[in-house]
């Protein structure tokens, strides 16, 4: 079966806009990262949500390569976020960045939200990369923590990109999609599972969206012009989720800068 392409970027005659975002752990770019970067260009995305960027030695020139060698630039998050990341393309304008550092279970790794709000042509977003625990306690506390920042961000339409770290199934992916669209739930497109690369038997990654945003599609993208499945093993040890969204333009008073 063919998989038809998801919508290009473009504006819409409303001022809506249709921005294409992708959701991706690259594992601190410890596997091929010119198969990364193949992968990412080939997704030609407006934002990228990344997980796990370098966080230590010279981690702002590793993320600053990541951006040249796919056409992007640093948004904000990395080290400072504890590792989520954003990247975006010379469509979005930024607003305003904030990177958060979640408290730290003793023991366990340090994670954090990258976020900051754009503008891309007549649109308003909140965007979120996360990156949630591997113990399930702290991974609800983390997700009620994340739905209270997208609330906090004072934004009339948000995104999330994150590695969850849990199924459909479990508490924290419920709770999340309990208050935000799961894009593969609404509208599936592509391949479903996202880990491991190698032979994916679980979707721990997401793209969710608050009320308003029509997702157009969402999945593990398949069919990209010269890439293979390949570098999809190669690039790291996830699969990227790609989605493709329609945003309304930003019409009220409150959604204006």
């Amino acid at each position: 079966m063919v998989l038809t392409p998801l919508p290009d970027s473009r504006t819409e005659d409303d001022g809506s806009a249709v921005v294409r975002v992708l959701s991706y752990n690259i594992r601190s770019m410890r596997d091929d990262p010119a198969a990364l970067a193949r992968v990412i260009r080939a997704c030609a995305p407006d934002l990228v949500f990344v997980q796990e960027a370098p966080r230590f030695f010279r981690w702002r020139k590793a993320a600053a390569r990541l951006a040249a060698a796919t056409d992007l630039v640093v948004l904000s998050g990395g080290a400072t976020a504890a590792g989520p990341l954003l990247l975006c393309s010379l469509r979005a304008t930024v607003e305003r960045t904030e990177d958060v550092l979640l408290p730290r279970t003793p023991g366990l790794h340090r994670r954090g939200f990258a976020t900051a709000v754009v503008k891309i042509a007549g649109t308003r977003l909140g965007v979120v990369s996360c990156h949630l625990s591997l113990r399930p306690d702290e991974r609800l506390a983390q997700a009620r923590a994340l739905l209270e920042r997208v609330e906090a961000m004072g934004v009339g339409h948000a995104v999330v990109g994150g590695d969850l770290n849990d199924v459909p199934a479990g508490d924290a992916f419920r709770l999340i999609a309990g208050r935000l669209h799961d894009g593969w739930a609404v509208r599936p497109w592509g391949g479903e599972h996202t880990f491991p690369a190698d032979g994916p038997v679980r979707r721990i990654d997401a793209v969710l969206t608050t009320d308003g945003v029509e997702i157009l599609g969402c999945g593990v993208p398949a069919g990209l012009p010269g890439i293979g499945d390949a570098d999809l093993r190669a690039a790291t040890d996830h699969l990227p989720v790609l989605a493709a969204l329609r945003v309304p333009a930003a019409a009220r008073a409150g959604d204006r800068a």
